[in-house]
């Protein structure tokens, strides 16, 4: 039996910002408008709909969809009643689709109508699943073996559940992406987002008068944790953008006068260079995040030089840390250039080598924290937690290097070093020098087989529109830049990069793509 007056989790977050800001936007999601009272009396309504469709503490309800306010009201709602959200990457093909979902257990599965098919070309693959919802953001009937959620949850009372809650209880399980030939699932507790979110309000500067744009996947730790539920926590209104459609992304800056934004540097940089660019008036927008990957020096000086007066942050982290490990602050973005920044106010962290032994200043080792923001552990899988908690640490597999002032440098991935001729060379020192190339509008460096060398260097570029590039001048400006080791020996001109919906650049499918 959990102390009620120690209640601190996610469920209770919307109740508390309606109290405090009950006419207050909180949300807008197309021609929809919540205020916190509304959100609380939703999410509320959401919990009593899990429980008469018999959801109970430690359930799991999985979520596939684009973007909506039904993320945040769900994952407030679920809390409420001690369940548990699994958001599903929507990008994933139903065989995928159907892993995730059965493999978390999940008794109520919500579709979003526009992926349905997905869905019902092997609804018998979901095993576990006894409910099915139905998320209505066109138009059209409802299918049958599904409820209407917005219907079904109108009908709800709106009083809040009178649970027992704890801080331990498992709110969210999203799933890894990794390497692995099956994504693993994170279990992510209420101790845990409650802690990463006091670290993003504090180091990210948010505040009740912001106006958020939210249109990278609220799948993905990064825009639901990092932004869209920091924001409700602190009383300010989010625009939730379908998906992230770069004219959407402007129209809405321009209309509602955000002044906040998250986007990994290929969104970013896409905005730059859109044709439209210049109709829209983006001046509101004062603070810039990023994250996902590296962000080029080159873009941050353009960023500064189009948007006057904007603050950059980088946000540096995982799905398992839930996911902010380190930020790298406004004033620091050039006299820190490169860096993740220092570990947000509830992170603790070290560099280790392979031996469990702690690595000293200016030598690289493997990043690993400790912190509340920890997640619990892998879903059913005992091996990968305890090799992910070895040394009673939590290993990010990013190696990493600290300088005298405290400010962690991600130097690679473990996977992506590439190790040519018996010299480590870290891919993200030459794809800073790619991205400074006039013509280079993306690039990232992988490794690849070679007879001679073990691994080579090698560049994926995409060129700017209309750029003409060779690899003879690409090899060659890198040449002038860079130990002769470290160039790249092959180079591909592509016109696009393999991503994950949050802007990610997949270098696993680029290996295996050029590998041949």
């Amino acid at each position: 039996m959990t102390n009620k007056f120690h209640r601190d989790t996610v469920g209770d977050i919307s109740r508390r910002s309606a109290a405090k800001y009950p006419d207050q936007k909180a949300i807008i999601f197309q021609e929809k408008t919540l205020t916190f009272y509304e959100l609380e009396k939703q999410a509320c309504q959401f919990a009593n709909l899990m429980l008469s469709y018999g959801a109970k503490k430690g359930d799991r309800v999985a979520i596939n969809a684009y973007n909506s306010h039904y993320y945040a009201i769900s994952l407030l709602g679920l809390s409420k009643i001690g369940a548990t959200q699994v958001p599903v990457n929507y990008m994933l093909n139903s065989e995928e689709i159907s892993y995730v979902v059965s493999h978390s257990g999940a008794k109520i599965f919500l579709v979003e109508d526009s992926l349905l098919p997905l869905v019902e070309s092997k609804k018998e693959l979901f095993h576990s699943v006894q409910k099915w919802g139905l998320i209505q953001v066109g138009s059209g009937a409802l299918p049958d073996g599904y409820f209407d959620l917005e219907k079904e949850m109108s009908q709800m009372p709106d009083d809040d559940p009178d649970m027992d809650i704890s801080a331990e209880d498992i709110v969210q399980i999203p799933y890894t992406s990794g390497t692995e030939s099956k994504p693993k699932g994170a279990m992510l507790s209420n101790r845990a987002l409650m802690s990463q979110y006091f670290s993003c309000i504090i180091e990210g500067q948010y505040e009740k008068n912001d106006i958020s744009i939210h249109a990278l996947p609220l799948f993905h730790c990064a825009q639901l944790h990092c932004f869209l539920m920091p924001f409700i926590y602190v009383g300010a209104t989010n625009i939730i953008l379908h998906k992230a459609d770069p004219g959407e992304i402007m129209k809405n800056i321009e209309k509602y006068k955000a002044n906040h934004m998250f986007a990994p540097p290929t969104v970013w940089i896409g905005l730059l260079n859109h044709p439209e660019f210049k109709n829209y008036n983006l001046g509101s927008l004062k603070k810039g995040a990023y994250g996902a990957s590296i962000m080029p020096m080159e873009v941050i000086r353009q960023l500064r030089r189009t948007f006057t007066g904007m603050r950059l942050w980088n946000y540096y982290g995982q799905t398992e840390m839930s996911p902010v490990a380190a930020i790298l602050k406004p004033d620091d973005q050039f006299a820190k250039s490169g860096s993740a920044g220092k570990p947000v106010i509830n992170v603790e962290t070290r560099l280790m080598d392979d031996n469990g032994k702690f690595v000293r200043v200016g030598e690289v080792g493997e990043i690993v924290h400790r912190s509340g923001q920890v997640m619990t552990g892998y879903l059913n899988d005992p091996e990968k937690t305890a090799e992910a908690f070895q040394f009673e640490w939590f290993h990010s597999g990013d190696l990493g290097v600290f300088d005298n002032d405290g400010y962690l440098y991600v130097v690679d991935r473990k996977k992506d070093m590439i190790k040519t001729g018996g010299e480590n060379v870290a891919s993200r020192e030459v794809e800073e020098v790619l991205y400074s190339h006039p013509e280079i509008a993306e690039a990232a460096v992988i490794g690849l087989p070679d007879p001679k060398w073990i691994e080579i260097v090698s560049a994926v570029v995409v060129p700017k529109n209309g750029a003409k590039i060779s690899d003879k001048d690409i090899i060659d400006f890198c040449k002038v830049r860079l130990a002769g080791f470290k160039c790249p020996k092959k180079v591909f001109v592509a016109k696009e990069l393999a991503k994950n919906p949050s802007g990610k650049i997949l270098k696993r499918e680029l290996r295996e793509k050029y590998a041949a």
